[in-house]
Order: structure tokens, then sequence, then C-alpha cells
């Protein structure tokens, strides 16, 4: 079975670290852990099933047909698959009015944290 690379882009990291501090501050630790693990377990099975999201419907109108979504709800995990890896762009919460930022987001070009990896955001050890 071939496997794809997984790559989050800074912007991720900081959509993911954001969820995570919002559901600590408004619920628990816990829950936020729960969601973080799950949002990861989404994102590594992008690498043996990349091709499983679809076209985000937001983006397609203006002609940005390269980036996919899965979700976790109410999260969108909104990735792109180059090559032999799979580039995690953004995790964002779906009941945001996301249109005009996946338009912002999504026309220019985007930094890569060549270090990131799922494994090494761990929020909760951040003291």
């Amino acid at each position: 079975m071939k496997r794809y690379r997984i790559i989050v882009i800074q912007e991720a990291e900081d959509d993911l670290l954001d969820i995570w501090s919002y559901i600590a501050a408004n619920d628990s630790a816990g829950k936020a852990d729960h969601v973080l693990t799950q949002l990861e377990v989404l994102c590594e099975n992008l690498s043996t099933t990349p091709f499983r999201g679809h076209v985000c419907p937001e983006l397609e109108p203006i002609g940005v047909s390269n980036y996919r979504e899965v979700h976790f709800k109410p999260y969108r995990v909104i990735y792109e698959v180059a090559g032999k890896a799979v580039y995690v762009h953004a995790v964002l919460d779906g009941r945001r009015d996301l249109p005009s930022l996946l338009e912002r987001r999504f026309t220019r070009p985007q930094k890569i944290n060549k270090r990131s990896t799922l494994s090494a955001f761990q929020p909760s050890r951040l003291d």
C-alpha cells in the first residue's frame, strides 16, 4: 500500500492550537485532548487514503480545485495532495462563515514548516 507523507503547514498548526485552547478554556483540557486526537487520526489516515476527501465547495467557484477536505464534525481539515505528500493547510470550525477566509488563505503562498509532524503537536504539554 502506498503511503503519503503528512506535512502540516504552520497555519494549520496554529488552527489546531486555537481549537485546543478554545475547547480547553470553554469546556475542559480532556475534551480538548480528545478533539485534537481525533483530528490527528483523521490527518494520519490521509497517509493511506489521500483522495477520499472532496474538493472544498467554497473554493471551486473561484477556480481553486486542488484542495480537498475531510471532516470531524464540526471541524474541516483542508489539504492538498502533491506528489507523495499530503499538505494539511487548515483545520477550521465549519460553523464559521468560511468563504472569504478560505479565499484569502488559499489564493496566496503557504508557509511550510518542515519540522512539523502531527505527533509533535501536544498542546496539553505546553506550559
